[in-house]
């Protein structure tokens, strides 16, 4: 099936995104009469309409710069969006949100369809300052170097070249000596680039800062809270959290971490321990290459529902996929929604292991989220807060697990895969838990240095584990974990919404171990709501609290817990 993009009605199906082909457009909205509630319905069709062609535009240069991001002239192109086009849409959409809370009929809106989305252009204009839009586009461009520094990072293991992705697949090498030199090769290329990244995150912090103070907040972590729509949680809820994960989660991660321990025979664990199977048994691998793992992906959503695995097949046939991981090539992984083709791209670097196969679920539970959502009347509809949109990956994660026999040949990688991926959910957890409390330290402490700042993160990831490792002689890379997290670069204040939602997903899959018809359809009804409903009703709907409780994340990681014992 070859997708298409829905026909416009209101902008022109052949429109080229340039400045002067927008501008009339949004003079258009900005000076058109709205005489009753049906006209605003419209102009905030066509204004949506517009919207996800510039979403679209924006989506494919992100899209093509991170594939090669060595490529100057893709890099140019995405330069061209953040700088020419964002900072004059900017005003213009801000008038436009003006408008719409201005108009007479705004209260005669379906206020069950329309709140959540009144709420947030309240919320927009409100923390709108016009200073920021420069700010904004600087930000935008610095950084994309982040992918520029780390997509041109390799190392040669044995005389050959790899990503830093590809390398890593060495780490959970049998031999032990050969996982230490991997791991090391990988974290001293990294030392290479570190005061490069340094810097860059100093620039990060200093403009962000001001956006913050331009706003009128005290500091960035404050004004990210609002900017974000955090209507449903504070920053002391973030503290409170870290303490339950840090109380809850942590001994169980230390006692299996002392399994492993005595499992390979060892005085103590380094860092390049705590990837290989204690089972004495290669790596597992689930696939050959990318086009295995979306062709077995494709069969396992199918397994689950074919509507689910018929979604995947049509992003294979309009060639939505990039998988393999290649020099040049960002890191990470995403799934990028494409707002008016209504389907999703999904990027990862794969390296033939288990994580890479968890990374494609996790991903084509975001794609589906994208499909279910596709055809709602707003674009501002699809705009999920990461703590849904997490919670349709995550829990997509554990429900795929019943059908993992389609990447293993063998009862026994089937089992290992399924404990190596819960044992994954709980270390989510302390992992998640540092990295938010470190970016509250960073954001409310905007004049740290270098210095204090990695000293600070040895604080907090000792706190909560450390990996549960022995760093002695190792400070040097202890202090640079930090810098492999895209999100503390890329998308400030978003990480605490993967533990909310891996809470949720626990939930999720607690429902489908026990009715699993009831939990997908309840999962999938959730979905489909995209962001018309507040936060905790969408949970709802799934069947779950939106809770993140001590008493909640007691009782859930202990269900997990006992699904492992039941594996042994």
């Amino acid at each position: 099936m070859i997708i298409e993009k829905k026909t416009r009605k209101y902008i022109p199906q052949d429109l080229t995104i340039t400045w002067e082909s927008l501008e009339p457009l949004f003079s258009e909205l900005q000076s058109r009469e709205i005489n009753n509630v049906d006209e605003l319905e419209q102009w905030l069709k066509d204004r949506s309409e517009l919207e996800a062609a510039l979403e679209e535009d924006f989506a494919w240069r992100y899209i093509k710069m991170s594939c090669d991001t060595a490529n100057e002239e893709l890099v140019k192109n995405f330069q061209y969006f953040a700088e020419e086009i964002e900072p004059k849409i900017s005003p213009l959409s801000n008038e436009l949100n003006k408008k719409f809370v201005e108009s007479p009929f705004m209260d005669d809106l379906d206020k069950a369809k329309f709140f959540v989305y009144s709420r947030a252009i309240k919320k927009a204009l409100e923390i709108y300052r016009e200073e920021n839009i420069e700010l904004f586009t600087q930000l935008q461009v610095k950084q994309q170097k982040y992918q520029g520094i780390t997509g041109a990072m390799s190392v040669e293991i044995s005389g050959q070249e790899y990503t830093l992705e590809q390398a890593s697949i060495f780490i959970k090498d049998l031999n032990r000596e050969v996982r230490e030199n991997a791991w090391k090769t990988i974290q001293q290329r990294r030392l290479i680039d570190k005061d490069d990244l340094n810097i860059l995150f100093d620039e990060l912090i200093k403009l962000r800062n001001q956006v913050a103070l331009n706003a009128g907040f005290e500091n960035y972590r404050d004004y990210m809270f609002q900017a974000l729509g955090r209507f449903d949680y504070t920053p002391q809820d973030c503290y409170d959290f870290a303490n339950a994960i840090e109380k809850e989660i942590v001994p169980i991660l230390k006692e299996q971490a002392e399994k492993r321990r005595e499992a390979l025979d060892l005085d103590a664990l380094k860092p390049w321990d705590l990837e290989v199977s204690v089972s004495g048994k290669p790596a597992l691998k689930p696939f050959n290459n990318g086009e295995e793992l979306i062709d077995k992906s494709i069969a396992c959503f199918n397994a689950i529902d074919e509507k689910l695995g018929t979604k995947l097949a049509t992003m294979k046939a309009n060639n939505l996929f990039d998988v393999e991981s290649r020099k040049g090539k960002a890191p990470g992984g995403y799934n990028y929604p494409l707002a008016e083709t209504g389907a999703p791209f999904i990027f990862m670097n794969s390296a033939n292991s288990l994580r890479d196969l968890t990374t494609m679920v996790h991903e084509g539970g975001h794609a589906i989220h994208t499909f279910l959502t596709a055809n709602l009347e707003l674009n501002d509809f699809k705009h999920c807060p990461s703590e849904v949109a997490e919670l349709a990956s995550m829990s997509m994660e554990l429900i795929s697990m019943d059908n993992w026999d389609v990447y293993f040949d063998n009862e026994e990688d089937l089992i290992r895969a399924k404990k190596e991926q819960l044992a994954d959910v709980l270390k989510t957890l302390p992992w998640v838990a540092v990295i938010d409390q470190f970016q509250h330290w960073i954001y409310t402490n905007p004049d740290h240095t270098a210095a204090d700042r990695e000293e600070t993160f040895k604080q907090i990831y000792n706190r909560f584990g450390a990996g549960f490792a022995d760093w002695t002689g190792l400070e040097q890379q202890f202090g640079n974990v930090w810098q492999k997290q895209l999100h503390l670069f890329e998308v400030p204040f978003y990480y605490i919404e993967y533990a909310i939602a891996q809470l949720g997903a626990i939930a999720v899959w607690k429902n489908y171990k026990e009715n699993p018809s009831k939990a997908l359809d309840q999962y999938l009804a959730a979905l489909s709501l995209g962001y018309t409903k507040p936060m905790n009703e969408i949970y709802e709907t799934a069947g779950i609290k939106f809770d993140f409780s001590a008493d909640y994340v007691k009782e859930l990681a202990q269900f997990v817990k006992e699904e492992l014992e039941k594996l042994n």
